[in-house]
């Protein structure tokens, strides 16, 4: 067997591996089927990483995911639309926050079911939701907060100074 063969070979298994974890990883997956689920709405003012696909979680535990997202054009709001399991009935005053897995991890919607005794019905609206925290904007207001404090220790020491 020659070197040419030898990584033609060495290349096929590569692919074949791959194409296996894919499989297996589609397998696995937990999907939400809309025959075994119904379909509810939430408004949030900013949706910074969730997109079709991403978990819908009560106490860590999938029970649906995103289906579709919008923008409301009177509003500005983004309406995102959800899938929820059949077997799971979410109190009418529950609420929902965008959140992540880990300070890096994925976002997704967690659910805090509230204690009304009516249950959101198909195509309902969740009331009550917190929009995504941007790292990125509290790094960016942790850093300019400090250059702030600098500049006001910086403009008191002179003050005192003149006074004297």
């Amino acid at each position: 067997m020659n070197k040419s063969n030898f990584e033609t070979l060495v290349g096929f298994l590569i692919i074949f591996f791959a194409l296996f974890f894919l499989y297996f990883a589609y397998n696995k997956a937990e999907k939400v089927s809309s025959e075994e689920s119904y379909t509810i709405i939430a408004k949030f003012d900013h949706i910074d990483g969730i997109n079709t696909g991403s978990e819908i979680k009560i106490g860590g535990i999938k029970v649906g995911e995103v289906i579709d997202k919008q923008l409301d054009p009177n509003t500005y709001q983004a309406i995102v639309h959800f899938n929820i399991r059949k077997s799971v009935k979410i109190p009418s005053d529950s609420s929902a926050a965008i959140t992540s897995d880990g300070l890096l991890g994925e976002k997704y919607v967690s659910i805090a079911p509230g204690a009304e005794d009516t249950m959101i019905k198909e195509n309902g609206e969740l009331k009550y939701t917190q929009s995504a925290v941007s790292l990125e904007s509290l790094i960016g207001k942790m850093i300019f907060s400090k250059e702030d404090k600098k500049e006001e220790k910086g403009n008191t020491s002179e003050a005192k100074e003149e006074v004297k």
